[in-house]
């Protein structure tokens, strides 16, 4: 691994850490790293081409050739799929789960595991995922676990669809966090869990603010 600093921030989905990673990116003037959103695109990709999400070696292939392209301008992130928009797309509880289940499969971790690596670019990365701190970069020196209880994160996810405009459940929202969980956290290649050496946060009852004033502080930043 070239010697570029790396911030990663890991945990469970509705956790924050999107948000959390992409402020202290842009505070530190470093890359960011949605690595959800490979797996989203790649989920997005295999629905566009009808490739069923269970063909690993399809999937595999897929992955190695993805046309993938993040752009983050003025805290907005657009993620683009074949030279198509599909930020919002992919956003979706439909893509979620999607992507959970191919990011169980070794073969399409194994390939997607070099393009993650190809984000570690000077002057430094800060990275959100689920493995990022156990994984994939299991050498950054700084490495965050961010969590929060099911129904808060189903709350936060609620009201971010209502502000979309994107009706919703609440009660199947608490039911779909809670099942993906499990699957992250029980899959057997790169299970969803903090790093032995990761600071843990629970941010239940704590406000972005906090968390990033935390995390900054961790890294020495303020």
């Amino acid at each position: 691994m070239p010697n570029i600093p790396v911030i990663t921030i890991d945990g469970p989905s509705g956790s924050g850490k999107g948000t959390i990673a992409q402020l202290v990116a842009k505070k530190l003037g470093w890359h960011y790293l949605d690595s959800g959103a490979i797996y989203r695109v790649l989920a997005q990709a295999a629905i566009k081409h009808d490739i069923d999400l269970a063909d690993e070696q399809k999937l595999a292939t897929v992955a190695q050739h993805l046309d993938l392209v993040f752009s983050l301008d003025k805290d907005v992130l657009s993620v683009l799929l074949e030279g198509e928009d599909v930020s919002v797309l992919i956003r979706s509880e439909q893509a979620g789960n999607a992507a959970s289940k191919v990011a169980s499969l070794p073969l399409v971790r194994t390939a997607l595991l070099q393009r993650q690596h190809d984000f570690r670019q000077a002057p430094g990365l800060v990275t959100d995922g689920r493995d990022m701190g156990t994984v994939v970069f299991a050498d950054a020196e700084h490495k965050i676990y961010l969590t929060a209880s099911a129904d808060v994160r189903a709350e936060r996810r609620y009201k971010q669809l209502k502000e979309k405009g994107i009706e919703s459940n609440l009660s199947a929202l608490v039911a779909d966090i809670s099942e993906r969980d499990v699957r992250d956290s029980q899959r057997e290649v790169a299970p969803l869990r903090p790093a032995t050496d990761a600071l843990e946060l629970d941010s239940s009852a704590l406000s972005i603010d906090d968390v990033y004033t935390q995390i900054m502080a961790k890294c020495g930043e303020l």
